[in-house]
């Protein structure tokens, strides 16, 4: 198993300062932050370039937290992403808990729970929602890997995970799905 202890520690020491991260994600590389920390939220989105108001996707470690962070969901998506192969990003329609700039315009919110090892391992540290868009400027393309990662991006965090920086094959970002009255609706394969 490989030993990702340092990484984890310093990354909580900067989520948990209202920092920015910048991580492997269950697909590509993220920047990453509290995600109900309204100051770091604002820090990551003007990192990023992104314009307000968009919403962020965030990565929760189980089920019982999308409970938290989300109004009366329908618990029939959980079967769904248990049937599914790859990430997928649900976007729930009524977030809860979290700084005003992760939700959507409409108030939904985007949520992938994840089964990778390090992010799993930080959430369930953290105990809270981390956003994770992908790490690049708005408008650029998303990095395939790290060595793909702009040096502003690099520079522009707080801390920069070490743990898979040397991976060279590209990682896809996450299927997004909307969930509305019990039917599956593909907004991204």
């Amino acid at each position: 198993m490989i030993d990702f202890t340092e990484d984890i520690e310093k990354s909580l020491k900067v989520l948990h300062e209202g920092g920015v991260i910048l991580y492997p994600t269950d697909t590509i590389w993220g920047l990453g932050c509290d995600a109900t920390n309204e100051k770091a939220v604002e820090q990551l989105i003007e990192l990023k370039g992104k314009p307000q108001g968009k919403g962020l996707i965030v990565l929760l470690a189980s089920e019982r937290d999308v409970l938290q962070y989300t109004a009366s969901p329908d618990l029939a998506v959980f079967d769904y992403l248990n049937t599914t192969n790859k990430p997928t990003t649900v976007i729930y329609e009524h977030g809860l808990g979290v700084a005003d700039d992760v939700l959507n315009e409409d108030g939904s919110i985007a949520i992938r729970l994840v089964n990778e090892d390090f992010c799993r391992h930080l959430l369930k540290r953290f105990k809270k929602p981390v956003v994770s868009t992908s790490a690049n400027l708005h408008g650029q393309p998303s990095p395939q890997n790290f060595s793909e990662i702009s040096q502003q991006i690099k520079t522009g965090v707080e801390y920069v995970v070490n743990f898979r920086q040397n991976d060279r094959f590209p990682h896809p970002a996450s299927s997004i799905i909307k969930w509305v009255s019990g039917k599956r609706i593909i907004i991204r394969e």
